[in-house]
C-alpha cells in the first residue's frame, strides 16, 4: 500500500525528498537515519566524485600506462574524480578471443600485462594522479581466470567443474574463461592478498569488482574490512540488485543479501539505464525516471552510491555506441545520467563524441579529434564536484520532481540543500516544448551551458528545443 500511495504521488509530479524534515530546523536534526546494517564508511574523497572508466588499449595509438598518463591533466580539469582503470593483468592465450583476447581473462594477478607497461608505470601513474587530486581503482575479476591462469595450474582445485570433471565456463558465452570456487579457503585468502598487494605495491585506492554478486558477499565484505587496515578504499561493484543479470539461475544470487552493506561504496545503476536508454528512443514515457527513483528509494537508504552512465565498454562494444542507441537525445540522457542522484561515469571517448563500436578483443584506437564533447562533459562533471545539492549519497539534498507540460517526452526536477539549488529540464521529443515553473526555488539563476542569467519565479516559460536540455544553478544573492 505503501509503494502504490508514492507511486500516486510521484506521477503527480509531487516531492521526492531525499530528507526526512523540511523545518525550518531541519539544518540541526539528521537528514535520515542509516540503517545500522550499512556499515561502509565512504571514503571522503568519494563525497564530490566523478568516475571515469579508462581503456587503456584504445586510448593511444601506443595502448600503454605511460601513454595514457599524458592525459591526466585534462582529465583533471574535466573534472574527474576517479579513475577506474579496466584490467592491466596479462591475459590468457588459450581459447583466447580475438588476436588480443579480453582484459577480463586473467593470466596472473600479481602481474602487468607487458604490452601495457610495467608496475614501475602503474606506480608513476597513481603518484601522478594524486598530485592532481584524483584517485585511482583497478578493475579486479575475482569470479574466474583464464584457462591458462597461473591458479589453473598451480591449484586446480580451486575451480568449478562440469559433469566431465573439466574445468568450465561461469557463463555460456564464457568460453575463454573458467570459473572459480569459492567455497574454498584458501582460494578466498588468495584473492583477498591479491588484492591487498596491489594497494600496497601500487597504492591504488579502491576495485571495480567484476560481477561482483557471483562472488559471495561475505568473501568481499572480508576483504574490504582487511584492504581498510591499508588505507580508506573505494569499491565498486558491477552489479545492481534492482536489475540482476538475466543469465542468472533462481539461487545463485540472495537478493536479500546487500552488497553496499557492509562491502561496497556503489553498484551499478543498471535499472537507471535502462530507464533511460528506453526513455531516449521514446518507448516508455520520461516520467517513469520517477517510478524508478521510488524504488531506489525503496531498496537503498539515501547514503549509498549508484553510478550512473550512458555507455561503458560492455555497452559500447556490445550494445552500441550511445548514438546507435540513444540517436539525437545523447546529450539529453548525459545530463540526467549527471545530475540525478549517483555518481556519474564518462566512459573513454565520449568525450570524443565516439560514435562507434570499440573492437573488444583487438586493437582499435580511439580517434580524439578535437573532443568535441570535452567542454560538455567539464560543465557537468564541474558543477556536480562543486555544488551543494549535488554530493554523493547526501540524505540532505531533496529531488523535485516537476510538472511538466507534456511527461511523455518532458522530465524536469530540481535538487536543493538549504538556499543552494539546481533546476534540469530535459526534451527528447522532436517537438519545441514549453515548460511553466511552478514556485519552487524562486531566484536568479545561471544557465550552465550558455551562461544566461535568469530570474525563475512562478509562472516563469522555459523554452526547450527539440532534442534539448537547460541546466540552472541559483546564484547567491
Amino acid at each position: 500500500m505503501r509503494y502504490r500511495l508514492l507511486s500516486a504521488l510521484l506521477g503527480t509530479g509531487l516531492l521526492l525528498a531525499a530528507c526526512t524534515s523540511n523545518s525550518a530546523d531541519s539544518a540541526t536534526q539528521p537528514c535520515a537515519d542509516i540503517p545500522a546494517a550499512y556499515s561502509v564508511k565512504h571514503p571522503e574523497w568519494a563525497r564530490t566524485a566523478s568516475i571515469y572508466e579508462v581503456n587503456i588499449r584504445q586510448y593511444t595509438p601506443e595502448g600503454t600506462i605511460r601513454a595514457f598518463e599524458a592525459h591526466l591533466p585534462r582529465l583533471q580539469k574535466m573534472g574527474v574524480g576517479i579513475l577506474w582503470l579496466m584490467p592491466i593483468q596479462p591475459i590468457g592465450e588459450q581459447h583466447r578471443k580475438g588476436k588480443l583476447g579480453s582484459p577480463y581473462s586473467i593470466r596472473d594477478y600479481r602481474a602487468v600485462n607487458p604490452e601495457l607497461g610495467t608496475m614501475a608505470d602503474v606506480q608513476h601513474l597513481v603518484a601522478e594522479a594524486h598530485k592532481l587530486g584524483m584517485h585511482v581503482i583497478l578493475d579486479w575479476v575475482a569470479n574466474h581466470t583464464s584457462w591458462d591462469s597461473k591458479l589453473a595450474q598451480e591449484h586446480p582445485d580451486w575451480f568449478t567443474k562440469g559433469a566431465d570433471g573439466r574445468f568450465r565456463p561461469p557463463v555460456a558465452d564464457w568460453q575463454d574463461v573458467i570459473d572459480l570456487d569459492y567455497s574454498k579457503p584458501e582460494l578466498q585468502e588468495y584473492m583477498r592478498e591479491s588484492m591487498a598487494y596491489w594497494v600496497r605495491e601500487a597504492n591504488l585506492d579502491g576495485f571495480r569488482c567484476d560481477v561482483a554478486g557471483l562472488v559471495p558477499t561475505p568473501f568481499w565484505e572480508q576483504t574490504r574490512a582487511e584492504l581498510e587496515k591499508i588505507k580508506p578504499v573505494f569499491m565498486l561493484a558491477e552489479w545492481d540488485e534492482l536489475f540482476p543479470p538475466t543469465f542468472l539461475k533462481p539461487g545463485e544470487f540472495d537478493p536479500n543479501t546487500h552488497l553496499l552493506e557492509k562491502a561496497f561504496d556503489m553498484t551499478y545503476g543498471l535499472r537507471l539505464h535502462d530507464v533511460l536508454d528506453s526513455v531516449a528512443r521514446r518507448q516508455r514515457p520520461a516520467h517513469d525516471i520517477n517510478a524508478y527513483l521510488a524504488r531506489e528509494r525503496r531498496l537503498y537508504p539515501r547514503s549509498v552510491y549508484l553510478m550512473n552512465f550512458t555507455s561503458s565498454h560492455d555497452i559500447n562494444s556490445w550494445d552500441g555506441s550511445e548514438y546507435e542507441r540513444l540517436g539525437p537525445n545523447v546529450l539529453p540522457m548525459a545530463v540526467l545520467a549527471a545530475m540525478l542522484p549517483g555518481m556519474p561515469m564518462v566512459y573513454t571517448g565520449q568525450e570524443a563524441g565516439l560514435t562507434k563500436r570499440l573492437a573488444f578483443f583487438d586493437k582499435d584506437t580511439i580517434a580524439w579529434g578535437n573532443y568535441p564533447l570535452e567542454n560538455f562533459y567539464t560543465k557537468l562533471l564541474t558543477l556536480k564536484k562543486d555544488h551543494p545539492a549535488l554530493l554523493n549519497g547526501d540524505p540532505c539534498s531533496e529531488l523535485t520532481s516537476l510538472p511538466t507540460p507534456d511527461s511523455t517526452d518532458v522530465f524536469a526536477f530540481t535538487r536543493q540543500k538549504k538556499a543552494s539549488g539546481i533546476l534540469v529540464a530535459v526534451n527528447v521529443g522532436p517537438q519545441r516544448r514549453q515548460l511553466t515553473l511552478q514556485d519552487k526555488l524562486p531566484g536568479n539563476y545561471r544557465e550552465v551551458f550558455t551562461g544566461k542569467l535568469l530570474r525563475l519565479a512562478a509562472a516563469t516559460k522555459l523554452p526547450l528545443p527539440p532534442h534539448g536540455y537547460v541546466v540552472f544553478e541559483r546564484m547567491e544573492k
